[in-house]
């Protein structure tokens, strides 16, 4: 059963992410795919660029050429799409339940603390139980975990 991490009430959901990419890939050798809608995915994107030489992430966008998506530690998706890559994390920024989740051996899902995102979330989050997946979650802290 896929295993899900909600980090939640995070100021800047972007910042957050990318320094969960950046721990993730640079600590522990990760694979990911990150969902989101456009407008987030080309914040991501545009913010991963910018970090420095030494903590760069390598990424991509999931319609790039396959051997670039095959090699890259960080798929960036759109949320409603049914054919993600296969990677064993799937770290989720949207405001909808992301396509086929369960068939990824975690899930991480990011609320931030405006109360449009924080009602989504907690949709998703009922979904989740509802269909007993356990919920560890991680309140913002000023870090990524």
């Amino acid at each position: 059963m896929t295993e899900i991490d909600g980090h939640y009430n995070m100021p800047d959901k972007v910042g957050y992410a990318c320094r969960l990419l950046r721990k993730a890939v640079s600590a522990h050798g990760a694979r990911l795919v990150v969902v989101a809608d456009a407008a987030l995915l080309e914040a991501i994107d545009q913010s991963l660029w910018t970090l420095s030489p030494t903590e760069f992430i390598a990424h991509c966008r999931s319609d790039d050429a396959p051997f670039i998506v095959a090699r890259s530690p960080v798929v960036l998706a759109d949320g409603g799409s049914a054919s993600l890559p296969d990677r064993p994390i799937l770290v989720n920024l949207g405001s909808e339940l992301p396509a086929r989740f369960e068939r990824f051996e975690r899930l991480i899902d990011l609320v931030g603390s405006d109360d449009a995102d924080r009602l989504a979330g907690r949709a998703r989050w009922r979904h989740y139980k509802d269909r007993g997946y356990a919920i560890r979650t991680h309140a913002y802290g000023g870090s990524a975990a």
